[in-house]
């Protein structure tokens, strides 16, 4: 047998002995994603094998979800708006959740918080809430989309992200904008989503500033992407060109996560 037929028959060897995991994990990775993993694995042309970077599923996973995010980046486009709702169409109660219960929402005085800028921008200063309730808003009613696989739909209202971005005079031709958060989750988009007409700071639900359990006194709203996408109870926001990963993104979550 050549050296070729024996790679061949190694490789076809070890695609058997992964596939169960990709199945189970194919959901969760590329939901929404209209690729499947096999199509993926074709996109990448990633080595199905074993080295001291990591076991075989984990980097054949992490090269497979790269190049998800590199398709579904392409496929982005930033003219077109996900759908909206009339008013009657509104979920209530609307359902928490977070990677902590209800119990271990953060406590924030609204006299003390303040919203930090930082990475490319040329307006380092700080923002307190009332400053950011006097610029321009605006509001909508969309459908949040779980990753979980739940979705309900409800209003929020606030600052587009691209306003602010230009207000503080962010350069936004960066690749990336950065959230961290006081409950110590952490996210991120592409420009170019950060961008689009409908991603907001959120300030209000329902018409009333937001709930605790909803995000208070800031979230960001990002109705293109899965719901994990959309950071809570924001402290910061910076403009970067590296990748600042996110909470669950690192954990293995697709990192574009488009819908």
């Amino acid at each position: 047998m050549s050296r070729d037929e024996n790679e061949a028959k190694r490789l076809s060897g070890l695609r058997r002995e992964i596939q169960p995991e990709l199945v189970k994990l194919e959901r969760r990775l590329f939901l929404r994603s209209g690729l499947s993993l096999g199509a993926l694995s074709l996109l990448s042309g990633c080595d199905l094998s074993t080295g001291a970077n990591g076991t075989v599923i984990d980097r054949a996973l992490w090269a497979m979800s790269r190049a998800n995010d590199r398709v579904q980046a392409w496929l982005f486009d930033p003219n077109t708006l996900a759908p909206t709702y009339p008013a009657s169409m509104i979920d209530t109660p609307f359902r928490f959740n977070a990677y902590y219960p209800p119990d271990n929402i953060p406590e924030i005085d609204e006299a003390t918080w303040k919203l930090d800028v930082g990475g490319l921008v040329a307006d380092k200063t700080p923002w307190t809430l009332q400053r950011l309730r006097a610029l321009p808003q605006e509001s909508q009613i969309t459908r949040h989309i779980c990753i979980e696989g739940w979705s309900q739909i409800g209003q929020w209202s606030g600052v587009p992200l691209r306003s602010f971005l230009e207000r503080v005079g962010a350069d936004l031709t960066a690749k990336y904008v950065g959230f961290k958060c006081a409950d110590r989750y952490y996210g991120s988009l592409d420009m170019p989503s950060a961008l689009h007409p409908q991603t907001v700071l959120a300030l209000d639900f329902g018409g009333v500033p937001l709930p605790l359990e909803y995000g208070y006194p800031l979230r960001v709203r990002v109705p293109t992407k899965l719901g994990f996408k959309s950071p809570k109870h924001i402290v910061s926001v910076f403009a970067t060109n590296d990748d600042p990963g996110g909470y669950w993104e690192d954990q293995g979550y697709n990192w574009f996560s488009g819908i």
